[in-house]
């Protein structure tokens, strides 16, 4: 149990560079888009969600983990873009 617990933490420690690593991205898409209604794309959340359960399918990932996952990364990514829009505009 020890080895799989500690196969567990170093993947989180991989899993938290990856999605700081999105972070950024949202970072500079929040500097790119010219206005706060493009933060919110309903089109690009189900095209990203719609790749992510592809990709998940390949890795025997069950979707019943990788959608919801997935769906609350978004939305607090989409939150966080706000906050960078708003911080970067006042």
């Amino acid at each position: 149990m020890a080895e799989v617990r500690q196969g567990v933490d170093a993947l989180d420690r991989a899993l938290v560079a990856l999605i700081a690593e999105r972070q950024r991205y949202m970072d500079a898409a929040a500097r790119i888009k010219p206005d706060r209604d493009a933060v919110h794309d309903d089109a690009r959340i189900e095209d990203v969600v719609t790749k992510v359960l592809a990709t998940a399918a390949v890795h025997h990932l069950s979707p019943d983990i990788a959608e919801p996952v997935w769906r609350t990364l978004i939305d607090r990514c989409i939150a966080h873009e706000f906050g960078v829009y708003d911080r970067t505009r006042s």
